[in-house]
């Protein structure tokens, strides 16, 4: 018995020297096609998960072809599970207007319709002021001719996109890319942001 409460008393005392597990947050991003917006907050350190989804709309448990119809008020979204220690809302936001051309109001690149539009959903008054903070930063740059028209919405319930839009980009590289070249998207960043210092792109 003795033996038993000392090898208790030394798990406890393992738990309590083990390194605490980091505090995480999420944020909600809308960018047009979810599949092309995954890889670059995949790479970015600090972030731990990310998934593809849906958010904005209030009909249960959406799948892509609902959202596909445009008869909902959900766009294809992406949720992030970050380390508030290691990367802010802010430092993703950087990353988040690079994904998208911020000036578009019918969608996104050649992806047209209410479900491709751009939005930053804010879970709270912190992200909400920061969000608009940083889109007013990027208004004042003069990286771009045209507003900026993305929209700053409360967030809704995120539902997680079925398991073959997950990491498209993994699981189908080369459609991928084809797709991903193909809408231009890569062609206008690096026309907005080729001049960007690497550690902010």
């Amino acid at each position: 018995m003795k033996r038993l409460v000392l090898l208790g008393y030394v798990f406890l005392a393992q738990l309590l020297m083990a390194d605490p597990l980091p505090q995480t947050r999420t944020a909600i991003f809308a960018g047009g096609c979810f599949w092309c917006i995954q890889p670059a907050f995949d790479k970015a350190p600090g972030v731990i998960k990310t998934t593809v989804g849906y958010c904005g709309g209030t009909e249960p448990n959406p799948t892509y072809a609902l959202v596909g119809s445009e008869k909902t008020n959900y766009r294809e979204s992406i949720e992030i599970t970050y380390d508030p220690a290691k990367i802010n809302f802010d430092q993703l936001l950087d990353i988040y207007w690079r994904q998208i051309n911020p000036t578009q109001t019918d969608g996104q690149f050649t992806d047209i319709g209410p479900s491709y539009r751009a939005a930053i959903f804010t879970q709270n008054d912190d992200e909400r002021k920061i969000a608009e903070a940083s889109k007013a930063k990027l208004a004042a740059s003069g990286r771009f001719d045209k507003p900026i028209v993305t929209e700053i919405l409360p967030a809704m319930k995120f539902w997680p996109a079925e398991e073959y839009h997950q990491k498209y980009y993994q699981q189908n590289p080369t459609e991928f890319e084809m797709f991903e070249v193909g809408s231009g998207r890569k062609a206008f960043e690096k026309k907005k942001w080729s001049d960007a210092k690497p550690e902010s792109r």
